[in-house]
């Protein structure tokens, strides 16, 4: 394989980031057709910016419009089978667009705006819809479906399909989960007609807050926000052991902040820092899963957290500002865990930083980028001020637009003419771009909305929320009879209950997440999951960030591990075992759930939260994250020997465990190691490796 030792083009980037991400995998479509669509993207994007400031229309008006319109550039952007490829236009193919791709495209707006149209007489029309609210609602399920299914693949359309079955199929159903089902006309009325369906929570919190805020990263990325970034981390954390490596895990944390996607923050720094990485000794698969980790990070970073934030205040009806304190401990601990066990396998292999040759200065970096910053100040000021998000994120957009006026004068000079055409050409494409990326999440979240409207037209969340408790306790009363001996609360039945409870709850999560996008996998999780948390004692915002995060985790875990595979093709490492990697690497994120579920005080928020219980579940968490990572890296100050690996495993187990007793034997058990070790401290790695060889080789 040919060694990269130089960053991506962006052509290489874009390529990429289309290989793996199938909601950026565009159509390329003849000049004036392409001009048609960019414009009415722009227009799209002008529209929500201008209501973001000015004031939102009529609910049902604003998500219809919104709606319509995305659904007909979906099937304008995106191909029905195959490759991205060029039709050739003719009588089956106007403009160079399908017929039937034109017939799709109308029929979703047209059916989209039926409603808005209607809302006058809607309330004597509901539960009672006359022939054509039938027809136009069965024409907006199938264009959502088949819009799904070409901006995102086939898993998110077969599981409404199947939610729907369920609706429709209800009498035939076995035992608990049976009900009285509804004939077509009923679920189309309850899905298209009232707010519960199509036209919820899901859609108007994407046409709402999420295309601002998409918006607002792509126009931060584009006057060079994620460049600062990328080089202010190069200069802080550039120089330290394994330094391209913690470049990433910083970098990535930043640029997460501002985007949502795991796959453009992997190929935006990994493009960077993986090659840079290979170079100074990593594997190619370590550096890709490092990365990768890094970057999936992002989404649980505030303020953005990829536009979950933003569903989690219209469902909990709490302030953002509530959930944004809530993410910062648990988003701190995965980027944390990735950094120890970067640092570990940096120690272990001897790894340099970065020379002062290779690394930007810091004060140079941000004198020179500082306006960049402004727009994110502004964004940050607006939102902890208690203003509504959207306001926060049109002021963020008008900085962002000030920034780059700024600087296309300051390039041009005096040339006014040629500063003009510079920014209205990248205010277009900035615009357009952000307009793209909603596409695909905007028909995912109304797809969504058919998956929530059958959970409120049957009652199967709590059918499936006693089927879950029910099989959760049964075992627990077997596990606490046989270790009742264990002086601890974690072994008592209903702790055992709840523990149960959560690991079949994270693993569904990361099986859905393996096939749809976080938002949508939070979305129809909530709608499941959350009665059976709720019918534990489980406060609902512990609930949903315990949702939220299992979710964002299909992410780097293999078989379907998109991010983790971008990255591998940036390292030309081998995609699984990247994976598999990634996976380890942010354990952090895998462990961190379970303790706030059990010691809430962690996201800082809830009721009857305490400083006591705060620090023992965070330092327990941080210290047991550091021992698992030793574990793994097989190295704690010295290599680990065989009887080290099994008490720190035991002591990492036991440290997160938010209860004092299990704390303080966690700590005992790893005296024997560190004791050993400490000595050994100021040893080169190699005398170091040289002593394990001596001491554990066969015979020694």
């Amino acid at each position: 394989m040919n060694q990269r030792s130089e960053s991506l083009t962006e052509a290489e980037m874009k390529a990429l980031e289309e290989e793996f991400d199938a909601e950026v995998r565009f159509r390329p479509l003849p000049p004036f057709l392409g001009w048609i669509v960019a414009a009415t993207l722009f227009a799209l994007a002008c529209y929500h910016y201008y209501t973001a400031g000015y004031g939102i229309p009529r609910a049902t008006t604003h998500r219809g419009v919104h709606m319509g319109v995305t659904l007909a550039l979906v099937f304008f952007s995106f191909m029905a089978f195959g490759r991205p490829r060029p039709t050739r236009p003719g009588v089956l193919a106007p403009f160079g667009l399908p017929l039937f791709d034109w017939v799709l495209a109308i029929a979703a707006l047209v059916s989209a705006l039926y409603v808005p149209w209607i809302f006058n007489d809607l309330a004597f029309r509901v539960g009672d819809p006359l022939p054509i609210d039938v027809l136009m609602g069965t024409i907006l399920i199938v264009t959502l479906l088949e819009a799904t299914r070409r901006a995102m693949g086939w898993p998110l359309p077969v599981i409404a399909l199947l939610f729907i079955a369920y609706a429709y199929f209800g009498q035939s159903m076995p035992g608990v989960l049976a009900h009285p089902g509804s004939d077509w006309a009923g679920i189309v009325n309850h899905l298209y007609l009232t707010s519960q369906g199509i036209y919820g929570t899901a859609l108007g919190v994407i046409s709402t807050y999420v295309f601002h805020f998409v918006l607002f990263g792509v126009m931060a990325t584009r006057i060079g926000l994620g460049q600062l970034f990328i080089d202010l981390a190069s200069s802080l954390a550039g120089r330290f052991a394994g330094g391209p490596a913690k470049v990433s895990v910083l970098s990535s944390a930043m640029l997460g902040s501002i985007s949502g996607s795991s796959i453009a923050n992997t190929v935006t720094t990994g493009s960077l820092t993986i090659p840079a990485m290979i170079r100074i000794g990593y594997p190619r698969h370590f550096a890709a899963a490092v990365e990768a980790a890094s970057s999936t990070g992002g989404q649980i970073t505030p303020p953005v957290m990829g536009a979950v934030a933003f569903l989690m205040i219209e469902y909990l009806g709490v302030p953002l500002t509530t959930i944004l304190t809530a993410a910062l401990v648990p988003a701190f601990m995965h980027f944390f865990g990735v950094l120890v066990q970067v640092h570990l396998e940096a120690r272990r292999r001897g790894l340099r930083g970065l020379t002062k040759d290779e690394l930007p200065v810091a004060w140079a970096v941000f004198k020179a980028g500082w306006l960049t910053t402004l727009p994110l100040f502004v964004l940050i000021a607006i939102l902890l001020s208690g203003r509504t998000p959207y306001l926060a994120a049109f002021w963020g957009i008008s900085a962002c637009i000030a920034v780059l006026a700024i600087q296309t004068i300051v390039k041009h000079g005096t040339d006014l003419r040629a500063a003009a055409t510079d920014f209205v050409s990248g205010l277009w494409d900035a615009f357009v771009l952000g307009a793209k990326y909603s596409l695909s999440v905007t028909a995912a979240a109304a797809l969504v909305g058919v998956v929530i409207g059958v959970v409120t037209l049957t009652g199967v969340g709590f059918k499936i929320a006693y089927m879950v408790t029910s099989v959760a306790a049964g075992w627990a009363e077997s596990v606490s009879a046989g270790l009742s001996f264990l002086p601890f609360d974690m072994m008592s039945v209903p702790s055992l209950t709840l523990l149960f409870t959560l690991i079949m709850t994270a693993i569904v999560c990361v099986l859905m997440g393996c096939g749809i996008p976080t938002t949508a996998n939070y979305l129809i999780m909530i709608a499941v999951a959350a009665p059976i948390l709720g019918l534990l004692g489980v406060e609902p915002i512990v609930a949903h960030f315990f949702v939220f995060y299992f979710g964002v985790l299909a992410d780097i875990t293999p078989p379907v591990a998109l991010a983790a595979y971008a990255a591998a093709g940036i390292a030309d490492a081998n995609a699984f075992k990247s994976g598999n990697t990634a996976f380890r690497l942010g354990m952090g994120k895998a462990l961190v759930p379970f303790v706030f579920v059990f010691s809430p005080s962690m996201l800082l928020v809830v009721d009857g939260f305490t400083w006591s219980e705060f620090f023992l579940s965070t330092l327990g968490a941080m210290a047991g994250i550091w021992m698992l990572s030793s574990v793994f890296a097989g190295w704690l100050f010295a290599p680990l020997r065989g009887y080290e690996r099994v008490l720190l495993t035991i002591s990492a187990l036991l440290l997160v465990v938010p209860s004092l007793w299990p704390t303080v034997i966690g700590i005992l058990l790893v005296l024997p190691p560190l004791i050993r070790q400490l000595p050994m401290i100021r040893e080169p790695v190699s005398t170091r490796e040289a002593n394990w060889d001596e001491r554990d080789a066969p015979g020694g």
